[in-house]
C-alpha cells in the first residue's frame, strides 16, 4: 500500500513477551536497518494502533504496528575518481582501505573529495538508508584516521553489518604513536562519552556536574595471548542490546576501549587498541585523558606533551593524528568470518621508525 510517494506497511504483533517498539519494527521488517527504523521512529512515521509512542514502548500481542516508508531521494553528488584501496568485493560488499585526509560524509567545507564521492565514482548498487541515497556506510573512521572500512552495497548487507556493529561483534583494531609511556603493559579505558558542549568539534567523557568516577578508567588486567584480548572478570562477553546512541545525551554514552602496549620509547609509544564500542573520536578521547594523545592529534593534544628535542620538528609537521584502523573481521551475510588488516599509510611507518618503532 502506497501513500503519496511514501510505502504503508502494516504487522499485527504475534503472541509473545513483550518488546519495545523500535526492536519489534526491525524484527517486523528485516529488510529496514536499525538506522532507518530509529529515523523513521524520529519523524513519526511510526504508530502503535494508530498513535505515537516511544521507542522505548513495550508492545503486545495484538498491537498493530504501521510505518511509512518514504520513498528513496538521491543524494545529489557527482562521483569522483580517487585513489581508494579495495580489499574485497562481491555483490553484497566491499572492503576498502580510506586514506587519511579524507572524510567519509559530505558537510559543511567538505563538499567533495569524500569517501561517498570516491564510492559512488567506482561502485554501483550501494543501499539506501535514513530515507535517502546515503551510500552503505556502515561505520566511519575520521577524516584524520587512515584505515579498512566495511561499505554494504544492498539493503540487506546493510542491516546484517549494522547488526553486528550495534552488539560488538566486530573486531576492530587500531595502532597510535602517542605521547608518553603508559606504566602498565596492557588495560582497558572504560568512560562515558558524548559531545563537548563547550566546543562542538570535540567529544567528552567528563560530564560537567558528574562524580569524578565518570572519568575514564584504566584497569590493569592481564592480556589472553590465546584469544588476543584483555582478560575478563565476570560472567563473560555477554551484552545486552545497545540503545542507539546519541552523541549529545548529557549522560553519555558507555565507551569501552581494550589497550596493549606495543613500544616503548623516549616520551614515545606504540599502542594497539581494540574497540568494544565505536563512539565518535573513542580511542582519541581514551588515550588523552590518560595522559596519551595521539601524535598529531591537534585538537585531543595536551600542553605539557613535548616530545624529545629530535622528535619536536617531525610530530610540529604531522598533518593528521598517528592512528590507524589496521584491522577489521565480521561476518558476511552468508555465514563466513570475513578478516582483513591493512598496513598503516607511508607518513605513518616514516613516524613509525623515526620513535624506533618497527612493528607496524
Amino acid at each position: 500500500m502506497t501513500e503519496g510517494d511514501a510505502e504503508l506497511r502494516t504487522w499485527e504483533v504475534p503472541v509473545g513477551p513483550s518488546e519495545r517498539l523500535d526492536r519489534a519494527l526491525v524484527r517486523a521488517f528485516p529488510d529496514l536497518s536499525r538506522s532507518r527504523v530509529q529515523a523513521l521512529l524520529a519523524a513519526g512515521r511510526a504508530l502503535v494502533d494508530g498513535g505515537i509512542e516511544k521507542p522505548s514502548f513495550k508492545v503486545l500481542s495484538g498491537h498493530v504496528l504501521t510505518i511509512s516508508v518514504p520513498a528513496l531521494v538521491p543524494l545529489d553528488l557527482t562521483p569522483e575518481q580517487h585513489d581508494v584501496p579495495v580489499l574485497y568485493e562481491d555483490d553484497d560488499l566491499i572492503v576498502i582501505v580510506k586514506p587519511a585526509g579524507m572524510v567519509v560524509h559530505p558537510s559543511a567545507g567538505h563538499g567533495t573529495g569524500t569517501l561517498v564521492h570516491a564510492l559512488l565514482g567506482q561502485v554501483k548498487n550501494l543501499s539506501g538508508i535514513g530515507g535517502m541515497e546515503r551510500p552503505g556506510i556502515v561505520h566511519r573512521l575520521d577524516g584524520g584516521t587512515s584505515g579498512i572500512m566495511v561499505v554494504a552495497k544492498g539493503d540487506i548487507a546493510h542491516r546484517m553489518l549494522s547488526e553486528q556493529f550495534a552488539v560488538h561483534s566486530v573486531d576492530r583494531r587500531y595502532i597510535a604513536l602517542t605521547h608518553r609511556v603508559p606504566i602498565h603493559d596492557a588495560g582497558t579505558f572504560r568512560t562515558r562519552i558524548w559531545r563537548d558542549p563547550t566546543n562542538r568539534l570535540k567529544m567528552a567523557s567528563v560530564v560537567p556536574g558528574r562524580a569524578a568516577s565518570k572519568r575514564a578508567q584504566v584497569i590493569e588486567e592481564n592480556w589472553d595471548d590465546e584469544n588476543d584480548r584483555p582478560m575478563r572478570r565476570g560472567p563473560g562477553w555477554e551484552r545486552p542490546e545497545p540503545e542507539p546512541d546519541e552523541d549529545d545525551d548529557p549522560a553519555g554514552k558507555e565507551a569501552i576501549t581494550h589497550w596493549k602496549l606495543r613500544f616503548r620509547g623516549d616520551r614515545v609509544s606504540a599502542v594497539e587498541c581494540k574497540l568494544e564500542t565505536g563512539r565518535t573520536h573513542q580511542v582519541r578521547v581514551h588515550l588523552s585523558e590518560a595522559g596519551h594523545p595521539i601524535l598529531g592529534d591537534i585538537t585531543y593534544s595536551r600542553r605539557d606533551c613535548v616530545a624529545t628535542a629530535g622528535l619536536r620538528d617531525a610530530v610540529a609537521a604531522l598533518t593528521h593524528p598517528m592512528l590507524h584502523a589496521f584491522h577489521l573481521a565480521f561476518d558476511h551475510p552468508d555465514g563466513r568470518r570475513l578478516s582483513y588488516t591493512a598496513p598503516p599509510p607511508p607518513d605513518f611507518v616514516a613516524m613509525a621508525g623515526k620513535i624506533g618503532f618497527s612493528g607496524v
